[in-house]
């Protein structure tokens, strides 16, 4: 029988979404073995001067345990 479990996730980047999300997965993964998946749930950013100048998701990170 396969179990598995979710953890939340916050990241950021200076660059897109999609390198919050894989800065965010890769550093989960030093910690946390068999990972299967990663769900963005949330998108945002912060904005300064008028310009986006940092990219932030909340990921829900699925892996299974031992």
């Amino acid at each position: 029988m396969t179990v598995l479990k979710v953890i939340e996730v916050l990241s950021s980047s200076n660059t897109s979404w999609e390198d919050a999300t894989q800065k965010g997965v890769s550093k989960a993964a030093k910690s946390v073995k068999n990972i299967r998946s990663a769900y963005v749930q949330e998108h945002s950013v912060s904005v300064e001067d008028g310009k986006v100048s940092e990219y932030r998701v909340n990921l829900k990170i699925t892996f299974e345990l031992e």
